[in-house]
């Protein structure tokens, strides 16, 4: 699924492409959480921002496009309509026609208020990388819950935007175990830390590819190559040597370092 930094490397392409223009055209899959696309026929692009994975486009009518991309979702630019895999396109004024693809067809579009979200969108946490996330705050959203620290992480309350690839780099960075379920304030400020460090680079790479994740134009993220922890189960860990192993925590696969990592 795409994380925070794959969905910003997304918004900052999509951008300059959209800004000042106007909806021509649009179809999509007959699906209910495709069909909202169509209703933006007319209005024009006033902003593209990002509330931790979702992408919102601020229309020229007071309303919002909202955009989860789900597991497999990309917005690029396309010229064959038939793709089986387009699930919603629109077709610019300035001749681009901007696609939605989505194999596994996770994703969702919606047409709403501005602030008028739903589900985890209206509970997100508070954007990482923002001056609104303070270790305080951090701390006693993490207290408050007995679950795991990764299942915390990824349940987008004490933050927004972490999934599985980045909470598993982040608690690494930090020496913290995914699977406990207190810190001390000074573990939490050590996550905190690692958190906006590790996401602020995955950014900078163009997010990460595993799989599906392409941005705008077609091109795989570069983070991929600078990952230490996640993925890397059987090999040494780049602090101790000792292998990093994989255990599943609340159904989530997990790799740690069992030396830097203790539980």
């Amino acid at each position: 699924m795409p994380e925070l930094p794959e969905v910003e490397s997304i918004r900052r392409q999509l951008e300059p492409l959209l800004l000042g223009h106007h909806v021509t055209e649009s179809d999509s899959h007959p699906s209910d959480k495709f069909t909202p696309a169509r209703e933006i026929v007319g209005l024009g692009f006033e902003a593209v921002l990002r509330r931790g994975k979702y992408l919102l486009f601020s229309l020229d009518n007071g309303t919002e496009m909202v955009i989860h991309l789900g597991m497999t979702g990309q917005l690029i630019p396309v010229s064959d309509l038939s793709d089986p895999h387009l699930r919603a396109w629109w077709k610019l004024d300035n001749n681009v026609t901007l696609g939605y693809r989505d194999i596994r067809r996770f994703g969702r579009i919606r047409i709403c208020l501005p602030g008028d979200y739903e589900g985890t969108l209206k509970k997100l946490g508070p954007e990482p990388l923002s001056d609104d996330f303070t270790i305080d705050a951090f701390y006693t959203s993490l207290k408050r819950s007995s679950r795991k620290i990764k299942t915390q992480l990824l349940s987008q309350l004490p933050v927004a935007g972490v999934g599985n690839i980045y909470a598993d780099e982040a608690c690494f960075h930090a020496g913290i175990y995914p699977g406990l379920r207190k810190l001390t304030r000074a573990k939490t400020a050590d996550l905190h830390h690692s958190i906006r460090q590790v996401l602020y680079s995955a950014v900078e790479n163009g997010g990460t590819t595993l799989r599906d994740y392409v941005n705008v134009e077609g091109k795989q993220g570069r983070n991929q190559r600078y990952l230490v922890c996640y993925g890397r189960d059987g090999l040494p860990c780049i602090n101790c040597g000792e292998l990093l192993r994989r255990t599943v925590i609340d159904g989530r696969g997990t790799t740690f370092c069992p030396t830097c990592q203790r539980r």
